[in-house]
């Protein structure tokens, strides 16, 4: 058997046709300590490249697939020295330089809340549940599913809009049935979101843009 990791971040495994789904799901074990040193250094490289944002007035940030423009306002003295108002984000002046670090914030909080929510709604659909969840950093590996059925997300998935949530949402929920990408996985996956491929197409197409 072979371990492929794609440029979208997705892992494939090579077998014969005759191995056995446990031989499959022993093989991905084993090379989970590799994997997770792979998608870290992969990520590393994804960041390199990624251009930086200038958090200036009238620059514009995703949610839920809409873009609203950035406005650096006077600081009110509260505690909330960003958010998301009317239409628009807002962010307090002395507070340019943690820029970053609080829409990062801002969005984990988000993640956890929506991404929380779409999964508390598919397991009960589908009867399928996982043992915890997890909001990850991770740059184009928007979920995963681990052999013992502890889902990860990306925050950064929350930047897309609610249909590509579910895709992602549901493609690692019936990962906890099949863990891997065979004909039976997509199978599943289709029978529940017909167009599954528009939204996946979707985050191949705009994954650069999901990003602070």
């Amino acid at each position: 058997m072979t371990l492929k990791i794609r440029m979208d971040g997705k892992i494939v495994i090579y077998a014969p046709h005759h191995t056995s789904k446990g031989d499959i799901d022993m093989f991905f074990k084993e090379k989970s300590s590799w994997i997770s040193k792979k998608l870290i250094e992969r990520d590393r490289q994804i960041d390199s490249i990624e251009q930086a944002k200038r958090f200036v007035s009238g620059e514009r940030f995703l949610y839920l697939g809409e873009d609203y423009p950035l406005r650096l306002h006077d600081t009110n003295g509260g505690n909330t020295p960003l958010k998301l108002l009317y239409g628009t984000f807002l962010l307090d002046k002395d507070r340019v330089d943690e820029a970053k670090e609080l829409f990062i914030k801002w969005y984990r909080k988000r993640a956890a809340e929506e991404v929380g929510e779409r999964v508390d709604y598919y397991s009960k659909r589908l009867r399928l549940f996982p043992l915890n969840i997890k909001i990850t950093s991770a740059r184009s590996r928007y979920g995963s599913c681990s052999p013992d059925n502890r889902l990860s997300f990306s925050w950064r998935i929350v930047m897309a809009p609610y249909t590509v949530i579910d895709y992602v949402v549901i493609h690692e929920l019936v990962h906890i049935r099949e863990k891997n990408h065979s004909r039976k996985f997509w199978s599943c996956v289709e029978k529940i979101i017909p167009d599954y491929k528009k939204r996946r197409l979707w985050l191949r197409k705009n994954g650069h843009l999901l990003m602070v």
